[in-house]
């Protein structure tokens, strides 16, 4: 499908993101300055004011007293800036942990660096295989989560199932006044001890359900951590919410920094906490942040198709259709077939037609056979679960547009597909 333009629509997906991200960011800047630019201007005028009092009522105009004074003034800067006073060590075995911390996770405080040029040339080797294991591992710890996250709702959405169709059973009995043979047992779906025949593989959670979940997830670990940091820091509680949103994201201003002071109280668990907080939270704000990611790209998609298509009659296959209120096919463990709830369609036997799914999030056979998803056929579905919760429809092959290959998706993927073609062309 081409827009107007001549674009493919990843082209002009791209083009799109790339106009609405300048666009954030020229408001950003506008906010940013209006709400510090005062303080800047105050804080400046305040130093310039000690200053020139001080040389007023101590130095009397004596050059030499005067070049003094500027190279204490320097080197102060530099040693406060470097954490050489006023703070713990920075190269004892915790400090280089914590300096070798924010590499992997790629926060880059900037508390710590090294000066001596053996040591920059280690970042670099160092920093280069750090950051990819650790990026890595949030990769994981992605897949991981979704897989938890996805267990959870499906064990809730099966109790929800059992406990509708009971109710709706019941209700059938006592209207009905037919033979004892209309009035068999309740449906294989309703036996506790048959969870596993009730063929809900394809069933998915909603990518916004799981959305909500990493966020309060987050939130939570983001308020504990501030609490622990308000405490031993003597931080404002703001202080320490707006520290902890700044490391999980890996923004790192280096504004403020745990640990930092000489003397702490249980020092040795309080930096076992801070590196635990740190691990987690990072962990679970990239989730977050892949997750709010395909919100956002469906959110691009609904302005590509408002832009080609306009107000015209075009957009039934986007919108979201009428689902009954009750699963309408369940059947027996003797005839072998599959029981569909609300939120999935089943495609007819010998059908042609590719199956639908209903705007959801990973396969659950899938996760849990062996750990055998890649990220990216989790980012691939997670983006079709937001494209068919919009009631977008599933992608089918035309000659106009290419079906994406689930290996084609994200870093991981394009590594993984250039690998495995290669393969292919060796056999």
């Amino acid at each position: 499908m081409c827009l107007c333009g001549g674009f493919a629509e990843d082209n002009a997906r791209f083009i799109l993101l790339a106009v609405v991200l300048v666009a954030y960011m020229l408001a950003g800047a506008v906010l940013f300055q209006r709400l510090e630019s005062d303080l800047e201007v105050r804080q400046a005028a305040e130093f310039w004011r000690v200053y020139h009092a001080f040389r007023r009522h101590h130095l009397r105009g004596s050059p030499l007293a005067l070049q003094r004074l500027h190279e204490l003034l320097y080197a102060y800067g530099n040693a406060s800036a470097t954490g050489i006073i006023n703070k713990r060590r920075r190269w004892d075995f915790p400090g280089s942990f914590h300096f070798v911390g924010t590499i992997v996770s790629t926060i880059g405080y900037g508390s710590t660096a090294p000066q001596t040029t053996a040591g920059k040339a280690a970042v670099i080797l160092y920093g280069f295989f750090g950051c990819s294991g650790g990026i890595l591992f949030f990769n994981l710890f992605l897949e991981r989560i979704i897989t938890f996250l996805a267990w959870i709702l499906r064990n809730w959405h099966v109790q929800r199932l059992k406990r509708r169709l009971r109710r709706i059973t019941l209700t059938s009995r006592r209207v009905s006044k037919s033979s004892s043979a209309q009035k068999s047992s309740l449906p294989d779906i309703l036996d506790d001890d048959d969870d596993n025949n009730v063929d809900l593989d394809h069933w998915k959670p909603s990518v916004y359900w799981v959305m909500l979940y990493l966020s309060v997830t987050s939130c939570i670990i983001a308020c504990c951590a501030a609490a622990l940091y308000a405490s031993l820091e003597n931080w404002d509680y703001f202080d320490a919410l707006y520290f902890a949103f700044v490391s999980f994201t890996t923004i790192g201003f280096g504004d403020y920094v745990s640990t930092q002071k000489p003397n702490y109280l249980h020092v040795h668990w309080y930096r076992i906490a801070n590196f635990v907080f740190l691990v987690v939270g990072c962990c679970c704000i990239y989730s977050l942040l892949n997750v709010t990611s395909i919100v956002i790209k469906q959110g691009l998609n609904y302005v590509i198709h408002k832009l080609q298509y306009g107000n015209r009659d075009i957009a039934a296959p986007y919108l979201p259709r009428r689902r009954s209120s009750v699963p309408t096919i369940y059947c027996s463990k003797r005839r072998a077939t599959r029981f569909v709830g609300r939120d999935s369609i089943r495609a007819e036997e010998n059908s042609e037609t590719p199956r639908r799914m209903s705007g959801e999030l990973i396969s659950m056979k899938d996760f849990l056979s062996a750990n055998k998803v890649s990220l990216a056929v989790m980012q691939k579905q997670l983006y079709d679960a937001a494209q068919m919760q919009k009631g977008g429809g599933s992608l089918v092959a035309t000659p106009n547009h290419q079906v994406l290959k689930p290996g084609a998706v994200g870093p991981l993927a394009i590594a993984s597909e250039k690998f495995e073609s290669k393969s292919t062309i060796n056999r």
